[in-house]
């Protein structure tokens, strides 16, 4: 099958430091090419990949200190990809919905995965104008503000087997990794570590978006001998940190649309210690890969009994359900689902947007 795989151009793919989004279109990608598909992936010009690429900036732009406005380089992407759309059995997009104007157009078949949180109310008068396109979510709770929309399929994310190794958890810390933001949290987990007398590894970048936050309300808190702040750290140190930890720290309070340091804790044989919400019931066992709780009192509770949890189990249950292979199965499968309707309606006429096509032939499945 050829394949397009359409990045954001924040990150390189797959990122340095931080980036949910590129580091699963990586996976995917590389998943995919490792399956014999022919892979074009549109992504920045440092990006790592054994996939064809197509440059639409340099450098990931968040790291790179010329780029001061992003959209003209997503413009350019844009341009790239309606340039060689023909080429493809199917595009797939992971860049939000600035491209469905076009995408609409397209002859050749396409979907959007979104990435982020949909329930903010900004983002419905253009959900409803494009409520045809085709979209995937990452998790069931991902799609509940948004239930008229074009719904494929929700596929969890994946990662290669043998990205993590599963560690014995014996650095006696407990972790938080993620954003420092006020939906992660992060001082629910100081908290937690702090009524529990146990050390705190935190590992987390901090957009400019978010830097009087961090000033304000999470700076101060760090400022206690149980608290040790590492900062953006790549995946070497993040597999250690992980892998000796005793417990992942979620304690979120937003609609989590997936949570992928929750699967990458699971690689790790590193159960977690969650607040119910968004995406979290999705992902975690409750009492098997980790314990879903509502507040500070419970997660003190479940530090207490996380050695009742069983490390290979979690990995076990990482291999079974949130494998790269596994993703690009469920990926593979709506394309061809895909296609088979975008070649039935150019052979047929009408799809359904105004444009109709006779002449295009069925493009192979393979």
């Amino acid at each position: 099958m050829r394949i397009a795989q359409v990045s954001p151009l924040y990150e390189r793919v797959p990122p340095r430091y931080y980036g949910g989004t590129e580091r699963i279109v990586s996976y995917l990608t590389e998943e995919l090419v490792q399956q014999g598909h022919e892979v074009t992936l549109f992504a920045s010009g440092d990006s790592k990949t054994k996939a064809r690429l197509v440059a639409g900036s340099e450098l990931g732009l968040r790291l790179d200190p010329e780029a001061a406005d992003y959209n003209p380089y997503h413009v350019l992407q844009l341009e790239q990809v309606m340039q060689e759309a023909e080429a493809f059995d199917i595009i797939h997009f992971h860049t939000d919905y600035p491209h469905f104007p076009l995408s609409r157009r397209l002859q050749t078949a396409n979907v959007t995965t979104f990435h982020g949180r949909l329930d903010l109310p900004d983002l419905v008068p253009v959900f409803r104008e494009f409520s045809d396109t085709p979209v995937i979510s990452i998790s069931n709770s991902q799609k509940e503000p948004l239930p008229w929309m074009n719904w494929q399929d929700t596929v969890y994310h994946g990662l290669p087997i043998d990205l993590y190794r599963q560690g014995n958890g014996d650095g006696g810390y407990l972790a938080f990794l993620g954003r420092i933001c006020p939906e992660k949290r992060l001082d629910r987990a100081i908290e937690i570590a702090k009524r529990t007398n146990i050390r705190l590894k935190v590992a987390s970048k901090v957009d400019a978006a978010d830097q009087e936050y961090m000033d304000t309300n999470i700076r101060p808190l760090l400022d206690h001998p149980l608290i040790e702040f590492l900062g953006e750290i790549g995946h070497d140190e993040k597999q250690r940190l992980l892998s000796g930890a005793s417990a992942l720290l979620f304690p979120i309070d937003w609609c989590e649309p997936f949570g992928l340091v929750m699967i990458e804790s699971m690689a790790c044989g590193t159960p977690i210690i969650a607040y119910r919400a968004g995406s979290v019931p999705e992902v975690i066992d409750h009492g098997v890969t980790g314990f879903i709780v509502e507040n500070i009192d419970e997660s003190v509770e479940a530090v207490k009994n996380i050695q009742d949890l069983d490390r290979n189990r979690c990995r076990q249950v990482f291999e079974g359900r949130f494998s790269s292979a596994r993703m690009a199965a469920d990926y593979l499968k709506t394309y061809r689902k895909l296609i088979a309707i975008k070649n039935n309606v150019n052979l047929h006429g009408d799809n359904g947007n105004g444009s109709i096509s006779s002449e295009s032939s069925p493009r192979r499945l393979s």
